[in-house]
This record gives C-alpha cells, sequence and structure tokens, in this order.
C-alpha cells in the first residue's frame, strides 16, 4: 500500500543551492585564522563530514574545542555571507521540484534567520509546507535531531518520508527517522563515498526525485 502522506524533505546548501565553490572558500578562510592548510574542492569533499568540528580537527591537526570550534564558525560563515550572493540555484532545482507529485519541506542547517529570506528571494518559499533551518548561535552538528523537531511540526511520519541531500549525514537523519534518503552527488561529498553508503545516488536532483518516488512507492511493499 502506497504511504497515506508521502513527503520529501530538501537539505538545502550543496543540494538546492548550488554553494559548494563558496563553502571550500569560507572554509578556508576559516583555517588561514589559525595558519592551517588551504583545502581544494575535492580534498573537501572526501574529507567533508558532521560534526564539523570533527573535520576542521583532521585538517588542522590539532583538537577544536567548542569555544575554537565557534570562533572558527563565525569566520566560516562573516565570509560566506559576504560570498553568497555569487550563488544560484542547482541547474535543474526548479524542474526536480516540480516534478514531485507529493508535499514538500526545506530542512537545512544552516541559520534559520538567513535561510527563510534567501529561500524568499529564490521565489521557493510557496513550494515547502514548511522551511527550518538552525535556530542556535553554532552551527556544525548533525542532522537528525533536527529532522526529528521538523517533522513532528509538520505533523508527518518519518516512515512517509524521503530526504533529498549532499551528505551521508543527511541519510543517516533519515533513518533515525525511519525514513529514506537519496543522495546528490553535486554538493560537499565526493560521489564514491556516496555510493560507498549503499543509499540511491543520482547525479542530478531530477534523477533524485525519480528516485525519491521509487523509494516511497516500495516502502510499503
Amino acid at each position: 500500500m502506497t504511504p497515506a502522506r508521502p513527503h520529501l524533505v530538501w537539505d538545502w546548501n550543496g543540494t538546492l543551492l548550488n554553494d559548494l565553490s563558496l563553502v571550500v572558500a569560507s572554509t578556508n578562510v576559516a583555517f588561514a585564522s589559525v595558519g592551517g592548510p588551504a583545502v581544494t574542492l575535492d580534498e573537501h569533499r572526501v574529507r567533508f563530514r558532521r560534526p564539523i568540528a570533527d573535520y576542521y580537527a583532521e585538517v588542522l591537526g590539532q583538537a577544536v574545542d567548542d569555544e575554537s570550534f565557534a570562533r572558527l564558525d563565525r569566520i566560516f560563515h562573516d565570509a560566506y555571507r559576504n560570498g553568497l550572493t555569487t550563488c544560484e540555484l542547482a541547474a535543474d532545482a526548479r524542474t526536480a521540484m516540480a516534478a514531485w507529485p507529493g508535499s514538500q519541506s526545506l530542512l537545512s542547517m544552516w541559520f534559520h534567520e538567513e535561510l527563510v529570506p534567501t529561500v524568499h528571494t529564490f521565489g521557493l518559499t510557496s513550494h515547502f509546507t514548511r522551511v527550518d533551518g538552525l535556530r542556535a548561535t553554532v552551527g556544525g552538528d548533525r542532522k537528525a535531531e533536527s529532522l526529528q523537531a521538523h517533522l513532528a511540526e509538520l505533523g508527518v511520519d518519518g516512515g512517509d518520508v524521503v530526504l533529498i541531500g549532499d551528505s551521508v549525514d543527511d541519510a543517516d537523519a533519515a533513518l533515525a527517522v525511519g525514513g529514506r534518503a537519496v543522495l546528490y552527488t553535486g554538493g560537499f561529498t565526493d560521489p564514491a563515498r556516496l555510493r560507498a553508503s549503499g543509499h540511491p545516488v543520482a547525479d542530478t536532483l531530477t534523477d533524485a526525485v525519480a528516485l525519491a518516488g521509487r523509494e516511497i512507492s516500495s516502502a510499503d511493499r
């Protein structure tokens, strides 16, 4: 039987928003502030993970405590804000969203008060039944708890959900609520890492939506 409320949760950064180059540049600004090395785009995609403090510690070769991470996170986001106007949506983002027949929402680990007006600027607000970003002052943590809260506010059961995102953490969050994930290769994570996770993987958002439809249809077979 097909779920009563098939629902698609979109990730934002690195998925609907094509901001990989800006994220890598901003990460390097943060690393440079403590004399750390610069990472290339490909290196970032291979090494990036959440909690982001663990990724920073690996690259910097030293422990990154809460105070140090908060400072690096602030430097990162200052640089990110300065470059945000250079970012566009993924090439087929609008087509992919239009192809989904059910309800859709957006969950990002970017700050909520900045996410909401940015989504509005791109003219996407009406597509979503809910838009949630991070309401803490420091980012970098895993997504599972935020997804649980997001679905609770929507009144949607996790078993009726597919999440489209660009990281293994997105898939882990979906599994934590009993849902499924489709991973997109155009974002922050090396495609080989995504494929090794065992989750469905798509090279375009349009293909990701098609795979998401198959995932939700097969959930109750």
